[in-house]
């Protein structure tokens, strides 16, 4: 009985850090922790120019997207988004970590606008806001 429990915390240890530290990318600038332990969240601005401003947007609801979802940290916590600038009705509750779909994930390092292939800044990254085709990301089934 006492080598099943021990198993059992071993487990714990081995797989619970990854899941609890896994739904956000540690560096990411646009998530700040205030003196008062409340967030201040920065979500990634619209292009100055471009469809992207003038083109009504996919809600996450509305079954019109087709690509990979984005991972934006937001004063809501971490949501899955049909678009990186994460505009109202195109975000929706995460299911990371309970469904396996094509994901990118948003974040903010250097000052830069990132799409990253994982919660990793080590994983492939790419700025937002490059010229094509330096800005296509790397997305992955996660």
């Amino acid at each position: 009985m006492k080598v099943i429990q021990l198993i059992v915390v071993v487990a714990a240890f081995a797989f619970g850090p990854s899941a609890a530290f896994a739904q956000f990318v540690k560096g990411n600038e646009a998530v700040k922790v205030m003196a008062d332990g409340s967030k201040r969240v920065e979500t990634a601005p619209l292009p100055a120019t471009g469809p992207i401003r003038t083109t009504k947007p996919c809600l996450a609801n509305a079954g019109c997207h087709a690509g990979s979802w984005h991972m934006v940290e937001t004063a809501d916590g971490l949501l899955e988004c049909t678009e990186a600038y994460a505009r109202p009705g195109t975000c929706r509750a995460s299911t990371y970590g309970t469904t396996k779909m094509s994901r990118l994930w948003v974040v903010k390092s250097g000052g830069n606008w990132l799409q990253c292939q994982y919660p990793d800044l080590g994983s492939k990254c790419v700025n937002m806001f490059a010229r094509p085709p330096a800005n296509l990301p790397f997305d992955a089934v996660q």
